[in-house]
C-alpha cells in the first residue's frame, strides 16, 4: 500500500508544483516539525486556508501504529495568473483496501484531504477538495 500512497501523491507534489511556473517558494512551511494533521490510526480533515492549494505532501510511517501514517500537508497561494477560487467541492470517497488513483474533476486544483482509518483493512479511505479557478484553462488548451 505504500507504494500506491507514492504513486499517487508524487503526481500530486509534482503538478502543484508545476502550477507556479517560474515561482521558487522552497523550503516549505509546514508549520511546527512535531505538527501533524493526524494521529495514528484517527480520522482528519484538513484544507488550505482560501485561495490556497497544497504544494507538498510529508508523511510518516510506523507498521506498530496499525501500518498508518502521520501527514503533514503544505500550502500555498495559487499564483496570481489564475485569478480567484470560483467554487470548491469534495471529491468522491476513495474507499478504504483498494487501489485507486485520483485526480480533480472539472480542472480543479487540490485544496485538501479528508481520510478515515479503518482497522479491519490496516488502511485509510481517502476524499479530495478540490478548488476550480477564474482563469484556469482546460487542459485540451496550451
Amino acid at each position: 500500500m505504500d507504494l500506491v500512497l507514492l504513486c499517487v501523491f508524487l503526481p500530486l507534489v509534482t503538478v502543484a508544483q508545476g502550477q507556479y511556473g517560474d515561482y521558487y517558494y522552497g523550503p516549505y512551511n509546514y508549520g511546527d516539525n512535531d505538527e501533524w494533521v493526524n494521529v495514528y490510526r484517527q480520522g482528519f480533515n484538513f484544507q488550505c486556508p482560501h485561495g490556497q492549494v497544497i504544494v507538498a505532501v510529508r508523511s510518516v510511517f510506523n507498521k506498530k501504529e496499525g501500518s498508518d501514517r502521520l501527514w503533514n500537508y503544505a500550502c500555498m497561494p495559487a499564483a496570481q495568473s489564475l485569478g480567484e477560487p470560483t467554487e470548491c467541492w469534495w471529491e468522491e470517497i476513495n474507499r478504504a483496501g483498494t487501489e485507486w488513483y485520483q485526480t480533480c474533476s472539472n480542472n480543479g486544483l487540490v485544496a485538501g484531504f479528508q481520510s478515515q482509518y479503518f482497522p479491519s483493512v490496516l488502511d485509510r479511505e481517502w476524499q479530495f477538495y478540490c478548488c476550480r479557478y477564474s482563469r484556469r484553462c482546460p487542459y485540451s488548451c496550451w
